[in-house]
């Protein structure tokens, strides 16, 4: 309660009847008066000042209330007022969502894009729109049928827009499904509580083809006479304000296709099949912010061939060799022609055609051609060199429009129907020490060929047929003049062999015609007689090679060498002469490291005769020599000595170089050497020596070092280096 003044009251919506306030009267007021929005249930009790609601206010008739009271006196007079008095009335969720139609219908295209809405829901709640209560929250119950464990659709739970899920815009196809009725469902409270009203509605969805998809393949006439760019096909999206683009498969300078903003294909200039004759490319969509809408198509564009290409000869003179002997229909070449036209269609098929032949002698047409394949015949005889060595024809070849003639030159070669013709069967006896030099010429033989020179037909080759079964002789043609040379193949030897009873043949490389043999005419002979010479004794050896150790023991069995005499005589080891061993290897000999000694004979006497053969000795090095320091230059530290300073030293070993590939260094085992020194390895054959402290004086050390060569059997050698501890110059050197 309180005095009557302006005032503002918060009323919720519903609940019946109920006392808002109560004003206090102040003298001379008697009484209290309201007018205005009353509703017909707002109203004041005139004497106690009681503002009341004798009712329920509902939000959705009239959200605000405005009123005016003022006090009265006993005559009915205003004492004070009239106060405004505004009740506004809150809202409770008293009403259910209302969708805006009774049943939905809408059109899906096959493959269109996940999450791009295809159509709308909307439903409208009459409770106030700035609270939860009128705040509406979409989604889908149920579909039917719902033949995947996901669902093909999907639906913003704000806005009611629906649209294929990830799994429908792959599976939805009209040929297996081609309606389907969704459940959906809307929420107020924003679908957060559970005592939110619900109401739902069956949305029914066809499924329509694709428009989007690539035409069949496209195809296009080279050469095309027509006004370009000419329009070959047209593309299609499933989404409305789509951007059509091109891309190529494959790079080329330029494509010549274009596509415009309807989805119209164009090709932008002739084509030329023989140029290339596919393409192939991609037709992409895009929205307005770039973003593919669609799977890209493949454009795929066959050129098709017309004949504008004339036959070409593939040579352009053909030659072709015929044997005289070639019977009539024998094939005898071919004459190759190619067409730039499509294959295998009727512009590139070719035809053949004897147009002419030069000399038509003995007989006009001496030559057939098969019409479809070019291969040439002879038509009914044979040739004859002797009739003509070359025919010249022009060969015809025609496409359904266009013709080209080709040059062919026949050559008529000559057959080996000519044997080859010793001019003597029997050459004089040839007489030759066993000795003869190898490659010396005994015997001139000559046989003539009647066919063509400088053929297979008529090149003569000579060969021993009977009489020399070990190849002792060889002979060689002039292919020239086929004059035939006798030649000692390998070394005579009278025991073996003294006399050759020798049958030689002529022959052709290229092979006899049918019904021509070789005969006696091709055959010739000769005796060779063989004189002994006396030989010298042979070893059973060419050469003998041992290896000893250097330290073996006199009269030590080396080796036992044999010989024989060619002639049966006996033979004898005369003596064995060890040649003067020169130049380096002298001082290897006198210092013991003779590796090998190369030149020692033994010499072998037989009848007249002497051999000597050679006797490779090569020593093995033994491990019998200490190994040493080997130092170029003295080995010094500066003095004062400050420290880390170190001096380089070297072993060498006289011994053969295996034995010291490593080389160990170590310090005497004497207490001031170890006090005072010390030695580090650096490689198989060096080690560092560093002094240890800096008390040393000006005055030469001797530092024992043992080496070790580490061969079989290591030898160790205990040396003392002098070691000088010496005022330097600047450059570091001893004075």
């Amino acid at each position: 309660s309180g005095p009557l003044k302006d005032m503002d009251f918060s009323v919720q919506e519903g609940g019946g009847p109920r006392i808002l306030h109560q004003f206090t009267l102040e003298p001379p007021a008697v009484s209290f008066r309201a007018s205005g929005e009353k509703a017909g249930i707002i109203n004041i009790e005139p004497k106690t000042g009681i503002l009341y609601i004798n009712g329920s206010l509902d939000w959705e008739t009239k959200q605000v209330h405005k009123l005016q009271v003022e006090s009265l006196d006993e005559s009915g007079n205003i004492v004070k007022g009239p106060y405004a008095i505004t009740i506004y009335v809150e809202d409770i969720n008293d009403n259910p969502p209302e969708f805006d139609q009774p049943k939905y219908y809408g059109v899906v295209r096959q493959n269109s894009r996940p999450g791009k809405p295809f159509m709308y829901v909307k439903a409208t709640d009459r409770d106030d729109p700035k609270t939860p209560h009128a705040q509406l929250s979409y989604s889908i119950l149920h579909h039917f049928p719902n033949p995947y464990e996901t669902m093909l659709f999907e639906i913003d739970n704000a806005t009611g827009a629906i649209s294929p899920s990830r799994t429908g815009s792959y599976y939805l196809d009209p040929q297996k499904q081609d309606n389907f009725v969704l459940v959906v469902s809307v929420k107020d409270m924003a679908g957060t509580t559970m005592n939110a009203f619900t109401s739902s509605v069956d949305v029914s969805i066809t499924v329509k083809e694709s428009l989007w998809k690539a035409p069949p393949t496209i195809y296009i006439k080279e050469n095309s006479t027509q006004v370009h760019p000419v329009n070959i096909t047209k593309v299609q999206s499933n989404e409305p304000g789509i951007i059509y683009d091109i891309f190529e498969k494959e790079k080329l300078p330029r494509l010549p296709f274009s596509i415009s903003k309807n989805g119209d294909i164009y090709v932008t200039k002739p084509l030329d099949r023989e140029e290339k004759d596919t393409y192939t490319f991609f037709v992409v969509s895009k929205d307005d912010k770039g973003e593919l809408v669609d799977k890209p198509l493949q454009i795929h564009i066959v050129v098709e061939d017309i004949n504008d290409n004339p036959p070409v000869c593939q040579q352009a003179l053909t030659v072709i060799e015929v044997q005289e002997n070639e019977v009539g229909g024998s094939n005898i070449g071919t004459v190759f022609a190619t067409d730039m036209d499509e294959k295998n269609t009727l512009n590139s098929r070719l035809q053949f055609k004897i147009q002419s032949q030069e000399p038509e002698f003995p007989l006009k047409n001496l030559f057939y051609i098969q019409q479809d394949t070019g291969t040439l015949q002879l038509a009914g005889r044979s040739l004859n060199k002797r009739e003509s060595a070359k025919y010249f024809l022009k060969v015809l070849v025609t496409d359904p429009e266009f013709e080209t003639v080709c040059d062919v030159e026949v050559h008529v070669i000559d057959i080996n129907d000519q044997i080859p013709i010793f001019e003597k069967s029997v050459y004089p006896s040839v007489t030759v020490a066993e000795d003869i030099p190898i490659g010396t010429v005994i015997l001139e033989i000559q046989a003539t060929d009647g066919d063509e020179p400088a053929t297979g037909s008529s090149l003569i080759i000579y060969q021993v047929k009977e009489g020399d079964p070990n190849n002792t002789l060889i002979i060689e043609t002039d292919s020239e003049t086929n004059r035939g040379f006798v030649k000692i193949n390998k070394a005579l030897d009278f025991e073996t062999m003294p006399v050759y009873n020798l049958v030689i043949n002529a022959t052709n490389p290229e092979p006899l015609v049918p019904g021509v043999q070789y005969n006696s005419s091709s055959l010739t002979t000769f005796k060779i007689f063989v004189t002994n010479v006396d030989e010298p004794p042979v070893f059973q050896k060419p050469v003998y090679k041992t290896e000893v150790s250097e330290d073996i023991p006199v009269n030590t069995l080396l080796m036992t060498v044999e010989a024989y005499d060619p002639e049966g005589d006996s033979v004898r080891v005369s003596k064995i002469v060890l040649e003067e061993v020169q130049g380096k290897y002298a001082q290897y000999l006198a210092c013991g490291k003779l590796l090998f000694l190369q030149k020692s004979y033994h010499l072998v006497e037989g009848g007249a005769q002497k051999s000597k053969e050679s006797l490779i000795l090569h020593l093995r090095d033994v491990n019998d020599n200490r190994p040493q320091i080997a130092m170029d230059y003295p080995t010094f530290f500066c003095y004062p000595v400050s420290g880390g300073e170190r001096a380089l030293i070297q072993a060498t070993d006289a011994d053969q170089q295996f034995f010291y590939s490593k080389f160990t260094f170590s310090l005497a085992d004497e207490m001031n050497t170890r006090n005072n020194w010390e030695i580090s390895k650096v490689n198989a054959t060096h080690a560092y020596l560093s002094p240890k402290h800096g008390n040393f004086e000006e005055k030469v050390y001797d530092v024992p070092i043992i080496l070790n060569d580490n061969g079989n059997p290591p030898l160790e050698n205990k040396v003392n280096l002098k070691v000088s501890i010496c005022k330097c110059s600047i450059e570091k050197s001893c004075f």
